[in-house]
């Protein structure tokens, strides 16, 4: 399972670092690469096969770059028959995934089948699978945040909000009355937001990202926390800020990447 927090520029390091074959990948590329501002990952096909001990995934990572632009790696992790060493092989495209598999197993892989009429947004991901840009907004964007299916966890969620509100910094954080609310979350789901940045602030880097908080609550209704972590700071030191709405989430972000 994937880190909610983690950033695109650790998730793509972790990605090559864990390529057998990441070198191979071109040198321009991975240039481009150090530029991605967001990104998604998504499960593309699997298929397991118990019998014979070896199973294989195909994984397509989307990478939203800063002058616009788009790239995705497709990863293909896999074990092979009497080993239970994971592997992990990374490809600028999916046809030569493909031609991985046959070199690895003898087959052509199987596509992941999936009905248009029950998924949207996977559907216009699908009919435009060489623009990686349409893919990433479908991912992250075209679907408002009230309309997206939830995943919670039930677990320690009222542990968790009380961590969130705590390590916020900023004067305008959620007050009591929210905190109170939040006493009864018995479920949560992190998810990183479409809006990390980077920007210059006194001649330094400083990376924003943008984290909602979704907690269900004994009642059964919703309350969300949007979390904001950025270095825009004097000394570049890490600092979280916590706010009731994505509006006010994203225009204190907006105010921090102005303010030098």
């Amino acid at each position: 399972m994937s880190d909610p927090y983690e950033t695109t520029e650790a998730h793509l390091e972790r990605l090559l670092g864990r390529a057998l074959n990441s070198f191979d990948l071109p040198d321009r590329l991975v240039e481009r690469l150090g530029t991605a501002l967001a990104h998604s990952s998504s499960l593309y096909t699997t298929h397991h096969s118990p019998a014979a001990g070896v199973w294989r995934e195909t994984h397509r990572h989307t990478y939203l770059l800063s002058d616009g632009g788009s790239v995705s790696l497709w990863e293909l992790v896999y074990r092979l028959e009497g080993d239970r060493t994971i592997r992990h092989e990374v490809f600028v495209g999916k046809a030569e995934a493909c031609l991985a598999v046959a070199r690895l197993f003898g087959e052509a892989p199987a596509e992941a089948a999936f009905d248009p009429a029950l998924d949207p947004v996977l559907a216009a991901v699908e009919e435009e699978a060489d623009d990686d840009a349409a893919a990433l907004s479908a991912l992250f964007a075209a679907t408002p945040p009230a309309q997206r299916q939830r995943e919670y966890a039930v677990e320690e969620s009222a542990d968790h909000a009380r961590r969130v509100l705590r390590r916020a910094e900023n004067p305008d954080r959620p007050g009591e009355r929210t905190a109170l609310l939040l006493r009864s979350a018995y479920a949560h789901q992190i998810t990183q937001a479409f809006g990390t940045r980077h920007c210059m602030a006194d001649g330094r880097g400083a990376g924003f990202s943008l984290y909602e908080h979704s907690f269900v609550l004994l009642d059964g209704s919703e309350l969300s926390l949007w979390e904001v972590e950025h270095t825009a700071t004097p000394d570049g030191r890490h600092m979280c800020e916590v706010y009731e709405s994505e509006v006010a989430a994203r225009g204190a972000m907006e105010l921090r990447a102005r303010v030098r």
